[in-house]
């Protein structure tokens, strides 16, 4: 394995349009990654479901795609396909009203990264900041994202600054 890319908060450009545009970064996970986390932000910052649309989302998203969460979180479970994820980030848009990274560290080996994202969430319902780590084990399958298995440094934060 050999680490491809270090990168900082912040903006992470225009996107390419149409239904499948994350196939134009096919061979650059890296890309896609990145394409994958400013959407996800601008999504989650908008709102959620009904208020952000989830087409930058989708752009990077395999037909099969499947989302493993953690159990003892309020949006685990397993998420399939892009409808599961579209829902996975209904009910994380329900619960943080912000997601900022603050760091991330993307360990590239073919087409499976290991990702770590410190970041800073604040909580919808209490306005709670919690900031920690997430790692992630991702799997890119021709351009897109196929499967997500995060991995939270401390659940029981997470669940501490989502209730009151």
């Amino acid at each position: 394995m050999t680490a491809e890319n270090t990168m900082n908060s912040g903006p992470m450009g225009e996107s390419a349009t149409g239904p499948r545009a994350c196939v134009r970064a096919r061979g650059d996970v890296l890309a896609v990654l990145q394409e994958f986390y400013a959407a996800e932000a601008a999504y989650i910052a908008a709102g959620g479901m009904g208020k952000a649309g989830f087409d930058g989302l989708a752009r990077c998203l395999d037909p099969e795609v499947v989302m493993y969460q953690a159990p003892g979180l309020p949006y685990g479970g397993t998420w399939r396909g892009p409808r599961g994820i579209e829902e996975f980030m209904a009910a994380m848009s329900e619960a943080w009203q912000s997601l900022e990274f603050l760091e991330q560290r993307f360990v590239v080996d073919g087409d499976v990264v290991v990702v770590l994202n410190r970041g800073r969430l604040q909580a919808r319902a209490t306005g709670r900041i919690l900031d920690t780590s997430v790692m992630q084990l991702i799997t890119v399958k021709d351009g897109l994202i196929s499967e997500i298995h995060p991995f939270y440094w401390d659940t029981i934060a997470v669940a501490e600054a989502l209730h009151p």
